[in-house]
């Protein structure tokens, strides 16, 4: 009788799915037309009216800071704006794309998001690696395969031990961070009790997973993993328990060595240990890998929802500003989507084609909903969860200090490059912008300028130095000769890749004209306001 019950149950559940699945748009729509369809749709059922589409301005600065990471020159922005032709965003987006400032830009976010707490300046090996695997156009799983499994004796593969390395002493933050950063999923609250707020996480699954990973170690500055081992953990009630490899969604992996080892086992052991760290080797691995069986369950059946939906959510929040899911860690029954249709689609669609992330970026870059004009013509502004107005994002810092040295250039210095040669000084002024990126904090999603960055940019002596300069090839060099309204007004071009507005270029002759004989200065002063406001600060 009960597992005429229980079998009912599943059935009953796998109908249900089925049911939600045939509600979903079909799979041969772009990713675009669903992103439209479906958010259009939670839009007009809430009765919320969207903002009007971003100027074409706005759209190409927007597109321009995040896929390569940087505002575009005003050669690019003029080019874009006196376009007529009908596709020209769509190939804005593919040459953005297919530039080598995307793979530096996307490593950059990506090491950001795996590496939170590590070194950003961009001369890590885990960034070295995620640059290569871009370039490369690895799936977002193989790279998930690589980082999990790096195979340490291929040069190009090493940097990926990176991600494992920087948390191998602690297997409980191991356990936590690999959760969080492929599968969304912040277990450890779990750890000390079952979760007291979300009934998915029990102290199971916390051990379950760190099962897959408590086996590794460092070896002579190696990654390592034993083929043996068990982890105890003391429930709230009950006697002391052996975890199980478990996966987050219960499915379990057995594990026939799942016990202390002999004596003689751990000399033999020791010895080709010892045997490979003399030897400066990658230590010889195990015949059953613990993090082996979690890439394997993990990209398995309906287990791999979790991997696709949170890398899903992850593209989305990177492009909107905020996730489908937030936060990012919290995917769980409890915290519903947003939009339940469109994760769910935008899950199966990424697994469909084998978790092309170039694939998925672009269509969520030329959706409706991405482009959405930042500004509102109400008081009574939508919610952000109807992504019925885009919402502003602050610069992360490489974006921002990259940005501030385009502003400061002299655009003409651009003009008359061939693409190679324009790719080439993009390079050179990101490297050159790194040191300066050093000094500004990366932002949250709660985002507010930090003091250090205020006082970097109030009183900083390299701020002046760096990008209020008026040599040649500088846009302050530039300015000399040029009557006051011209000159502001070119400013305001170069800083914010629009005109300047009536009110802005009286007040800001008006500010010049007051400094007669030092209009050097005044125009320095000009910049340096246009460059430190809110209007360059953020993506909008």
């Amino acid at each position: 009788m009960r597992l005429r019950l229980l079998l009912t149950v599943v059935l009953v559940a796998c109908a249900g799915s089925s049911a939600r699945a045939a509600d979903l748009p079909p799979a041969t729509k772009t990713v675009e037309a669903v992103i439209d369809q479906l958010v259009d749709a939670a839009i007009a059922d809430a009765n919320v009216i969207p903002a009007a589409q971003a100027d074409d301005a706005t759209v190409i600065r927007r597109l321009t800071l995040d896929l390569v990471g940087r505002i575009p020159t005003s050669g690019e922005v003029d080019a874009y704006v006196k376009s007529g032709d009908s596709d020209k965003r769509a190939k804005l987006v593919d040459r953005l794309i297919a530039s080598p400032g995307f793979v530096r830009h996307q490593a950059a976010l990506f090491e950001i998001m795996l590496n939170p707490e590590g070194d950003r300046r961009g001369s890590g090996a885990l960034r070295t690696y995620l640059t290569d695997a871009l370039k490369d156009g690895k799936p977002w799983d193989v790279m998930f395969r690589e980082m999990l499994l790096p195979n340490e004796a291929d040069a190009k593969l090493k940097g990926a031990a990176d991600f494992l390395r920087g948390r191998v002493s602690d297997a409980d933050k191991l356990t936590s961070d690999v959760s969080v950063a492929f599968f969304g999923v912040n277990v450890s609250c779990a750890q000390c009790h079952n979760h007291p707020h979300v009934k998915d996480w029990t102290q199971d699954h916390f051990y379950g997973m760190k099962a897959f990973l408590a086996r590794t170690f460092d070896n002579g500055g190696f990654l390592g993993e034993r083929g043996y081992g068990v982890i105890k953990y003391k429930p709230t009630k009950g006697l002391e328990r052996v975890a199980k490899m478990m996966f987050l969604t219960g499915a379990t992996v057995e594990d026939a060595n799942a016990k202390e080892p002999t004596a003689a086992e751990q000399k033999a052991e020791k010895e080709a240990l010892d045997k490979a760290k003399a030897a400066k080797t990658p230590p010889p691995a195990p015949k059953f890998s613990g993090r082996a069986e979690l890439v394997k369950i993990a990209l398995q059946g309906q287990n791999a929802d979790f991997f696709a939906r949170s890398i899903s959510n992850r593209m989305w929040h990177r492009f909107f500003g905020g996730g489908l899911v937030s936060p990012l860690d919290q995917m769980h029954a409890e915290n519903e989507p947003t939009h339940p249709d469109l994760l769910t689609w935008l899950a199966r669609d990424t697994a469909a084609h084998k978790y092309d992330l170039k694939r998925l970026i672009r269509g969520i870059v030329m959706s409706k909903a991405y482009s959405r004009s930042s500004q509102y013509d109400s008081e009574n502004r939508p919610s952000n969860k109807f992504f019925a107005v885009a919402r502003l994002k602050p610069m992360t810092p490489q974006q921002l200090s990259t940005s501030l040295k385009i502003a400061a250039t002299d655009p003409a210095s651009f003009d008359n490059l061939t693409p190679d040669d324009f790719e080439k000084r993009m390079e050179q002024i990101e490297s050159s912008a790194r040191g300066f990126a050093s000094l500004i904090a990366q932002p949250t999603d709660n985002f507010q300028i930090g003091v250090g960055e205020a006082l970097l940019f109030s009183n900083g002596d390299r701020v002046l130095k760096e990008m209020l300069t008026d040599g040649t090839g500088t846009v302050l060099g530039r300015l000399k000769g040029m009557k006051e309204k011209d000159a502001v007004e070119f400013l305001v071009k170069v800083a914010y890749g629009r005109p300047a507005t009536a009110d802005e270029s009286k007040a800001l002759v008006v500010y010049v004209e007051k400094r007669k004989g030092r209009e050097a200065d005044a125009y320095k002063q000009v910049l340096w306001a246009l460059v430190t406001g809110t209007e360059f600060r953020f993506s909008y």
